[in-house]
């Protein structure tokens, strides 16, 4: 896999967790843990987008 077609998939995959968080944060019986999880997962594939776009860079 080329680092541009990583960088889709984590982009992706970064609309996707947002698109789940939005939906976790509607729901009335989802606790702070599952949201914060979420938030943490999100983040760490933010993270490896920046990552990888500094070392093509």
């Amino acid at each position: 896999m080329t680092v541009e077609a990583h960088l889709e998939s984590l982009h992706k995959k970064h609309v996707a967790l947002e698109e789940e968080l939005h939906a976790l944060r509607t729901a009335p019986s989802i606790s702070d843990t599952e949201i914060a999880e979420c938030k943490r997962r999100k983040l760490r594939i933010k993270d490896e987008i920046q990552r990888l776009k500094s070392s093509v860079h």
